[in-house]
């Protein structure tokens, strides 16, 4: 249960809540046990056949009070013997009547209130685990979602966590109150027969156990089915982000097949998981009955042949014992619940123990502006530290203020990889980089990425208005500040011809436009943040001609003034940089000018030729 604790760790924010749900427990159990406890000796002098036995109690005079199953008896016997005398047994009646009903009554109000305190432990703790999960995801480096499912990692965040609240969440009533009622009535029955109460303590252990055997198994089969779970989500985010590949290629058969083969295993899984739940409460039941008969036996004997117990308090005793019965049947099927949380929760916290890699140094420097040049010095890369083949080599690099500076090769030869590690989406495994002589791993992280802008060859765009598009990430931007922006990236023309002109939702990912217009609201909320450095990640790659000469001339407008590393395939559009990096298998093998690079008759100029022949 170590991993259920771990969960518990969120509530120390809500010990108020919990301290109330405790003392309306405490209040529940005890008016519980005065309901039985006290039923049985009434009903005794109540509905006695003996007409002396109520003369002989009141002669013995009143007894002395003590915590023990005889002195409570003898007192309530004495108690009702004078009420019965005084008043008749149909006035006593009444009373035990109205005196169980109101029991009840408070009974049943105390374990309301106690859910009504728990419900913002319940919801909250969960709140809190949602809230933490999405922040760490944030936090993690995107190197660990390279190893990872999209699918899974939702899964975990959705399902898992939903699982988490009601499992665990909903069991911790039954987790602090059942065992509370249980350990108040076993100091009740131990007072009334130790030598029963012993038996008792010894059997209940052995059926514990046996439902504990069942409870592992559970978390496997439980952990087997997130992770399966997990794979569905993946093939379904995979499926619908590639319709259009699916259905060109008349691939629907192998579509369906391949996800209705995952989910019957994972049919299959939750099959085997219920049943194992569903085995819990009749399971108890039957073990509880069980242990039931065995002390009806040994009481009875007591009772018929030994002598040496009352029978009412024989009767009283097995009706304590049957209340057991129901908390440790909640108890169990709380357990089962629980062992199928934690596989959730140990899921869970494979994401919230994942290493953050790229954070702040502890004492980082304020980099507020930049003024002089980007320095690569010495940077080596590999993906895993110890792995075979750098992505990066050995490279050194300087990028003077205002320049532009293309990055071409061939794919795979590092292009991306180099410009990713300027805002740190990476950390070099050696060497370092700075910004006017600031290492960047000294430096607040937040500071170095509002010193950049990025417009990637995949335009990232929000399900949301255009407005908040191009605002994305800042804050108080007024509307003429965004439409300027847009007049910019030559994006203003098409804007205010959608139906809401710049309130327009634009639809998943931007589905309702081009992928010329998605690109110059990349652009254009790249000119609203208005960075010193630019980072063009082959920003024209996937654009027809006439949208790649409406968004190059978006870039010229945005590059103006500006430092800008620039990736690309198409060389034609980096020919005025003011120097390009021709890379090869993670090491730079030429450097220049675009007419420098055409004279090596190197690397660069067989590309130009290659795509001027095309």
């Amino acid at each position: 249960m170590r991993k259920f604790f771990g969960v518990l760790r969120y509530v120390k924010g809500y010990w108020r809540y919990a301290s109330w749900n405790i003392i309306f427990n405490i209040l529940s159990v005890i008016f519980s046990l005065f309901s039985i406890a006290l039923m049985f000796p009434f009903l005794k002098v109540l509905f006695s056949n003996d007409p002396n036995q109520i003369s002989d109690i009141i002669a013995k005079g009143k007894p002395v009070f003590s915590f023990s199953a005889d002195g409570v008896v003898d007192t309530i016997n004495f108690i009702m013997a004078q009420a019965t005398v005084a008043n008749g047994k149909l006035v006593v009646l009444v009373w035990i009547c109205l005196f169980i009903v109101a029991t009840i009554f408070l009974k049943n109000v105390s374990r309301y209130f106690a859910m009504y305190f728990l419900a913002p432990i319940r919801n909250g703790v969960v709140r809190d685990m949602r809230n933490k999960l999405f922040n760490k995801t944030l936090d993690l480096p995107l190197s660990y979602y390279s190893d990872e499912r999209k699918g899974d990692i939702i899964s975990r965040m959705t399902a898992d966590v939903q699982e988490i609240e009601w499992s665990i969440m909903q069991s911790l009533e039954m987790i602090f109150r059942e065992p509370l009622t249980i350990v108040v009535f076993l100091v009740m029955m131990f007072g009334i027969s130790a030598k029963l109460s012993l038996v008792a303590f010894i059997l209940l252990p052995i059926t514990a156990l046996l439902i504990g055997q069942i409870g592992k198994s559970l978390k496997r089969s439980a952990t087997k089915g997130k992770e399966k779970m997990g794979l569905l989500l993946s093939i379904m985010d995979e499926t619908l982000g590639g319709l259009r590949i699916i259905k060109g290629f008349n691939a629907e058969k192998n579509a369906r097949e391949k996800f209705q083969k995952e989910n019957q295993l994972y049919t299959n899984i939750s099959i085997k998981m219920y049943r194992k739940v569903d085995l819990a409460s009749p399971l108890s039941e039957f073990l509880g009955v069980s242990v039931l008969v065995v002390i009806l036996y040994l009481g009875g004997k007591m009772v018929i042949v030994d002598h040496s117990m009352d029978g009412a308090l024989l009767i009283m005793y097995l009706v304590m014992f049957s209340q057991l019965l129901t908390p440790a049947k909640s108890f169990t099927s709380a357990y089962y619940s629980v062992q199928k949380g934690l596989a959730s929760s140990e899921r869970i916290d494979k994401i919230l123990d994942a290493e953050v890699t790229i954070k702040d140094s502890p004492n980082p420097q304020s980099i507020t502006k930049f003024e002089k040049e980007i320095e690569y010095k010495n940077v080596s890369f590999a993906y895993r530290e110890g792995e075979v083949g750098w992505v990066l080599n050995d490279i050194n690099l300087k990028i003077e203020k205002g320049k532009t500076i293309a990055l071409v090769g061939q794919s795979g030869s590092g292009k991306t990889t180099l410009a990713d590690m300027l805002p740190r989406f990476y950390d070099p495994t050696k060497g370092e980089i700075l910004i006017d002589g600031v290492s960047i791993k000294g430096a607040k992280i937040a500071d170095v990425r509002a010193l950049m802008g990025i417009v990637t060859q995949e335009s990232i765009l929000f399900n949301d208005t255009v407005y908040n598009n191009i605002a994305f990430g800042m804050e108080n931007v007024t509307e003429e500040k965004v439409i300027e922006a847009a007049k910019i990236a030559n994006a203003h023309e098409f804007i205010i011809k959608m139906t809401d002109g710049y309130q327009t939702n634009i639809g998943d990912r931007g589905s309702k436009m081009s992928g010329g217009q998605r690109q110059r609201m990349s652009i254009a909320r790249a000119v609203l943040k208005n960075p010193p450095i630019l980072i063009l990640d082959e920003a024209t790659s996937a654009l027809d001609t006439e949208s790649e000469r409406l968004v190059q001339d978006a870039l010229a407008n945005l590059m103006k003034n500006r430092t800008s590393v620039v990736i690309a395939h198409r060389l034609s559009t980096i020919q005025h940089a003011d120097e390009i990096i021709v890379m090869q298998k993670g090491l730079i093998i030429e450097r220049g000018t675009h007419s420098q690079l055409l004279a090596l008759n190197g690397n660069y100029s067989k590309l130009h030729e290659m795509q001027s022949f095309v």
